[in-house]
């Protein structure tokens, strides 16, 4: 047939005359021997198509198809398997029906008639006239219905494989395969394969759970895969290598078959591994021409403007590209499989991808680069996402903007590590002695303020004095018509000045966070709320400037208000500050089994190390030494005492300098056996003028406590009777119980005299009623008594309380 011939042909014709002389697209494929076994995978297929639909849908390069023809390998399909390599012929509908019956016939599978009628003969040479169209468009809705009827009819299931299959949505063969796959159940079972989600109405069959989903994230290399991957090209490097080139490639197949190929023979892997990114040229040149200039204009627009992106949503895609750019938003999500659902209708990029969109986007239009970003960071400052806004600010070169986002946000603590959730470091390692020595009129008090908390967080208190001197000035020199500004200015400098007095000025710390309280009221409560390590901070420093004033149940209120608050922040340092300075008033107060099982929480799990300024540690040890010294064991209680000298020579408190000698004494004491008695008039009144009367008491009545807990661990094992500082053994003796008290033990006894019930004890002890109970039988089996009453005046008769 001649051009000229062929040209005068209906366009129907024209199509099922050009895919006649075509190679055939059916039939199973045969497996290449690179390909790597993926037996996780196989075998959720195995079970996907126990239903009637699976789908394998991800992007160019996953290896859908290589899966796809592993899993045909392995023959545990339920049925004969019909294989149909689409490439396009979705798009020609007598094409894509002729070449599903062909594969079907292939497969073995014999159709009753009349489907077996409408089996295709063997196609005319190229050439011939004679070749014609499979069925009209009319008779068409009949050969489907005729094949669904057919494969109903069958007792075994039949497995049908699209490769490639992508018809447009509302399309005759989208159509018809629908309507095959909705009446030849339960007999078929579909396997599609595709870069997008196929218009089957999958959400139909989510619902009803017949449905079998694998997808980009499924579809992604684990460890031992691309360690398999790399062995094929004779690459051996270490497991952590591994784990990274694989975290680089985000998994993707054909990204880390490049990255093996560029390593055979490499001199230094490692090295190339650490520097592998979407800008390596063969992962450039094989995205760009299958994927990006595969695109409509438009969707290749799109794409390159949002690249600059992390995450991204319609709102966002249309503040960035405009509303006649995002129109296409849709259609760039359901046709671009790189797009990786994120929820709530967020999406990311996946990362190699995203390397090469910005690579051609600053190669194609370099001057937009910053006015894109300056736009996320707009969008995003004015839905509340901060850290994402601060990031694009500082991209676009606007650290001003960046700036006044943290203040306006009242997010100064994520600079001072106040919490978890932490700002870009580019803002928190930019040395602000540069922008402090900038022209007033180039300042604004925001980036004083985070160049303050900035230096803080360095440790460059002098910078810091500097930087809150400025904003100070600044913030005065506002407009009247900017006052909330000038609040939530005035309240993060109150924040600043907290974070850097508490170690070294109480006093001043406790005005700041008064101040901070005053203006808490003036700010809207719902970003308060989003802030909970403001008033975590504050009521932490007034707990501490309580304590050590001796005012012991005002602290108690305090600290246990900001260990609450600091619940719901997303860091534990500010948690452990307030356990331990509760810790602190227990033991001050003479409760040293609950100060251990707060310091104990404290120090669980791990927590980020505390800044060379951080008096914490000191209070930690103190305690620690305390509670050791209750225990007669003295040499851990000399120790925790020697990390408590060394904690405060970096950060002096007296406070906890003049209750560490207190303590320093007790050891001496105890080590000794001098009762509070025999000790010398002088040896409580020997403590700092800081020390208030109003606390003296309570500090005197724990070191007696102490000094009798000391006294009766001894007698409890220590010293045997008869034995050189054993008890006598004469008559009248006050001998101790023939068998010594448990620790647990002894904790419920001292409760016990402290006439708390056996719920309150089970509270404050962390345990069950029934187990409390337990520990009183053995109490008085010990103590040889029947009673509560008895127990105790036994106990203290035996000087165990």
């Amino acid at each position: 047939m001649d051009e000229r011939t062929r040209q005068r042909q209906p366009p129907e014709t024209r199509a099922t005359t050009r895919a006649a002389a075509l190679p055939p697209r059916v039939g199973v494929p045969v497996v290449p021997t690179w390909l790597v076994p993926r037996p996780r995978l196989t075998a959720r297929l195995s079970r996907g198509v126990l239903g009637p639909l699976t789908v394998v849908v991800a992007p160019v390069g996953a290896g859908k198809s290589a899966l796809a023809m592993e899993w045909a390998a392995t023959r545990r399909a339920p049925g004969p398997v019909a294989w149909v390599a689409c490439d396009g012929s979705e798009e020609q509908a007598d094409v894509f029906w002729s070449r599903v019956l062909t594969a079907l016939g292939e497969a073995g599978v014999d159709l009753p008639a009349p489907a077996n009628v409408l089996r295709p003969e063997p196609p005319a040479p190229t050439g011939s006239a004679g070749s014609g169209p499979l069925a009209t468009a009319a008779e068409r809705p009949l050969l489907v219905a005729a094949l669904a009827a057919g494969l109903a009819a069958r007792k075994d299931p039949v497995v049908l494989v699209l490769d490639d299959f992508q018809p447009d949505t509302g399309s005759p063969v989208a159509r018809g395969m629908a309507s095959l796959l909705r009446h030849a159940a339960p007999a078929l079972r579909l396997v599609v394969v595709s870069r997008r989600d196929p218009p089957l109405h999958l959400h139909r069959y989510r619902l009803a759970g017949e449905l079998a989903e694998l997808r980009t994230a499924d579809l992604a290399f684990d460890d031992r895969e691309t360690a398999s991957l790399l062995a094929q090209h004779g690459v051996a490097v270490a497991r952590p290598v591994v784990s990274a080139l694989r975290t680089r490639a985000d998994g993707w197949a054909a990204g880390l078959r490049l990255a093996a190929m560029s390593m055979q023979g490499h001199p230094h892997p490692e090295k190339f591994v650490a520097q592998f990114t979407g800008h390596d040229e063969a992962v450039v040149s094989y995205l760009v021409e299958e994927v990006l200039d595969g695109r409509p204009p438009a969707l290749r627009r799109l794409l390159l403007t949002t690249s600059v992106l992390e995450h991204l949503n319609a709102e966002l895609a249309t503040a960035l590209a405009g509303k006649e750019a995002a129109a296409h938003f849709a259609a760039l999500v359901g046709q671009n499989s790189f797009l990786q659902s994120a929820g709530h209708g967020w999406y990311r990029c996946h990362q190699m991808f995203a390397d090469v969109l910005r690579v051609r986007l600053r190669h194609e239009t370099p001057g937009l680069v910053a006015e894109l970003h300056a736009r996320a960071a707009a969008w995003l400052g004015e839905h509340g996402l901060l850290a994402e806004a601060v990031r694009h600010a500082l991209a676009a070169g606007d650290c001003g903007y960046a700036n006044r986002l943290v203040v306006q946000q009242l997010a100064i603590g994520q600079v001072l590590a106040l919490t978890d959730a932490r700002l870009p470091g580019d803002l928190v390692r930019r040395t602000p002695a540069g922008e402090l020595g900038m022209p007033r009129q180039f300042l604004d008090p925001e980036s004083a303020l985070v160049a303050a908390a900035a230096a803080l967080h360095r440790g460059e208190r002098p910078v810091c004095a500097q930087a809150l001197r400025l904003a100070d000035e600044l913030t005065g020199e506002l407009p009247r018509d900017e006052a909330d500004r000038m609040i939530r200015c005035r309240l993060m400098h109150a924040v600043v000045r907290m974070a850097k007095e508490r170690c070294w000025d109480p006093q001043a710390a406790r005005i700041a966070a008064a101040d901070a309280e005053a203006l808490f009221a003036q700010v809207p409560s719902g970003l308060l709320a989003d802030r909970p390590e403001l008033k975590a901070l504050a009521l932490l420093i007034r707990g501490h400037a309580e304590l050590r004033e001796g005012s012991l149940k005002a602290a108690q209120a305090l600290l246990g208000a900001g260990l609450k608050a600091s619940g719901a922040v997303r860091n534990g340092a500010l948690r452990r500050d307030c356990l331990i300075e509760l810790a602190l008033l227990e033991v001050l107060r003479g409760k040293f089994q609950t100060a251990d099982e707060l310091a104990g929480h404290a120090g669980r799990p791990p927590l980020p190390p505390c800044t060379p300024e951080d008096p914490t540690p000191a209070a930690l040890h103190l305690v620690r030494a305390w509670v050791a010294m209750t225990r007669c064991a003295s040499v851990r209680a000399r120790g925790e005492l020697a990390r408590t000298q060394a904690a405060l020579r970096n950060a002096p408190d007296p406070f906890l300098a003049g209750v560490g000698s207190l303590v320093a004494r007790l050891v001496t004491m105890a080590e000794s056996g001098t009762p509070v008695s025999a000790a010398p008039p002088d040896w409580l009144g020997d403590c700092p003028d800081w020390l208030a009367e109003g606390l003296r008491q309570p500090v005197r009545q724990a070191c007696a406590l102490s000094l009798a807990a000391a006294r009766a661990h001894t007698l409890r094992g220590q010293c045997a009777p008869g034995q050189p500082g054993g008890p006598d053994q004469g008559p009248g003796s006050r001998r101790p119980p023939a068998e010594s008290l448990s620790a647990r033990e002894h904790d419920v006894l001292r409760r016990l005299a402290q006439t708390m019930t056996t719920q309150e004890i089970a509270a404050e002890l962390y345990l069950s009623v029934n187990t409390v109970k337990t520990h009183l039988k053995s109490v008085y089996r010990k103590l040889a008594v029947t009673r509560r009453s008895a127990a105790v005046r036994r106990a203290r008769e035996l000087e165990l309380l």
